[in-house]
């Protein structure tokens, strides 16, 4: 097989001039891919991160350290503190609730999936905003 140095050539010139890491390209059965590793290009947003997580991880053991029973979302989705707009809300703070009250519904691909509490006690604290997204475990509320 025969390789040919203008088309790496074309490429390298490809990912310089639209600011690519790699490209590829197959014809019948030959494939080229090229690609650019730039040290401190990769390392920057790394250590971005890095610091974004230590930043996170410092703040998590502060909300740890609340006492109270956390109910966390069992899905990733949109909670919603209410079955529709401008309706009560199913919990506010300082309520009295039961297990198995609905707490909150989380929306997930356009399906709404009412969130049971997992313990009875008052509402000491609604840690998600109306319509902000939700991860499977976070705290959406705190119980006393």
């Amino acid at each position: 097989m025969k390789i040919d140095k203008k088309i790496i050539k074309e490429l390298s010139d490809y990912l310089n001039e639209f600011n690519l890491t790699e490209i590829e390209i197959t014809e019948k059965d030959t494939k080229i891919k090229i690609s650019k590793n730039n040290v401190t290009l990769s390392s920057q947003p790394q250590v971005n991160s890095l610091t974004e997580s230590n930043t996170n991880i410092t703040s998590t053991p502060i909300q740890n350290i609340k006492s109270g029973t956390e109910v966390t979302s069992p899905i990733i989705g949109t909670a919603y503190h209410a079955p529709e707009p401008g309706a009560k809300k199913f919990v506010e703070i300082g309520k009295k609730i039961k297990k198995g009250d609905t707490i909150m519904i989380v929306e997930a691909m356009k399906t709404m999936n009412h969130v049971p509490s997992t313990a009875d006690g008052v509402v000491k604290e609604i840690c998600v905003e109306d319509g902000q997204p939700v991860e499977f475990g976070q705290t959406i509320i705190i119980l006393e």
